[in-house]
């Protein structure tokens, strides 16, 4: 009964508000944890649901430990997940009352801790020049793999936007494509010219011999003609990363961070950057000058005469 509700809302994301399929999935599975502890605590409805229950089963989840910890990791859910957790309850509360399926927000009480903001990683310029390295013998794989990191770099795309992005969108010519991003707002992102040559290469030469009869109009085909599946990009740039030579655990996150970084490093206005990775605020891109600051200051430990 309550995962009916968690259902609609569910449904309301992807239709109407266009999130992401990460941000679904997240909520999904935050929802799921609370509806399983409820059923366990005698909850059945969510009518039924008092802030003292939710405070209770945050509490549950801060006190909770992790089913097989990291040797690296504390033992214990990262404030991080308790915040996520807290606005999944409260972004479906909203649209219940919102809805007219609740007359009650017993969440809207619910406060949400201050968020740590984590610093990106970001690679070197020798880790880029390693990674954008082409692989030898040329292969229909190699060549696809070959364009998404030349993209992923070169435009500051995310995974699922680099996963998205169909023929009809490439603007090669003129130097750019169109995106459609978080919310399905849609943007503009220049292209440079090696990505450019990256991706020509790849649809003249590589894409052809991945087609098959069923095949969707994304640029990035699989060995079987199929779009990628977050999962499956994720391990193929893991496995470029390996074949780079590259020791760091290196996430495609990374060239998205990388792209900004290096950016602003060089002299771009943060207002630019914003729009090329598609922010909704100022004050989520602001976390760049955080690593260019520490890099500011490095440099200048390193290379002042009175440091």
């Amino acid at each position: 009964m309550m995962q009916a509700l968690v259902e609609d809302f569910l449904q309301h994301l992807r239709h109407e508000r266009g999130n992401a399929e990460h941000t679904q999935r997240t909520y999904s599975a935050l929802l799921l944890r609370f509806t399983g502890w409820a059923r366990l605590n005698g909850l059945l409805n969510w009518s039924d649901v008092r802030l003292k229950h939710l405070t209770s089963f945050l509490d549950h989840e801060r006190n909770r430990k992790l089913g097989k910890p990291r040797a690296s990791s504390v033992s214990r859910l990262s404030s991080e997940s308790v915040y996520l957790q807290i606005a999944a309850l409260r972004a479906l509360y909203n649209f219940a009352e919102r809805e007219g399926f609740l007359k009650d927000n017993v969440a809207q009480h619910l406060s949400l801790p201050k968020r740590w903001k984590r610093l990106p990683k970001s690679l070197s310029a020798d880790d880029v020049t390693k990674l954008l390295q082409p692989i030898k013998p040329e292969t229909p794989a190699s060549l696809c793999d070959q364009a998404v990191m030349e993209l992923a770099y070169a435009s500051g795309l995310r995974l699922a936007e680099l996963r998205a992005v169909r023929l009809e969108q490439l603007h090669l010519e003129a130097g750019f494509i169109n995106i459609i991003g978080k919310g399905n707002k849609e943007r503009i992102v220049p292209v440079g010219r090696t990505a450019i040559a990256a991706i020509h290469r790849f649809i003249k030469s590589g894409r052809p011999k991945l087609v098959r009869p069923k095949s969707p109009s994304t640029v990035f085909l699989t060995k079987r003609g199929t779009a990628f599946a977050h999962v499956t990009l994720w391990l193929r740039i893991k496995q470029r990363v390996r074949l780079a030579g590259i020791a760091r655990n290196i996430t495609p996150h990374m060239l998205r961070h990388s792209f900004a970084t290096h950016l602003l490093e060089n002299g771009a206005d943060l207002r630019v950057i914003q729009e090329l990775l598609g922010h909704a605020t100022i004050s989520t891109t602001e976390v760049y000058t955080h690593v260019t600051g520490k890099r500011l200051k490095d440099v200048h430990s390193k290379f002042h005469p009175r440091r």
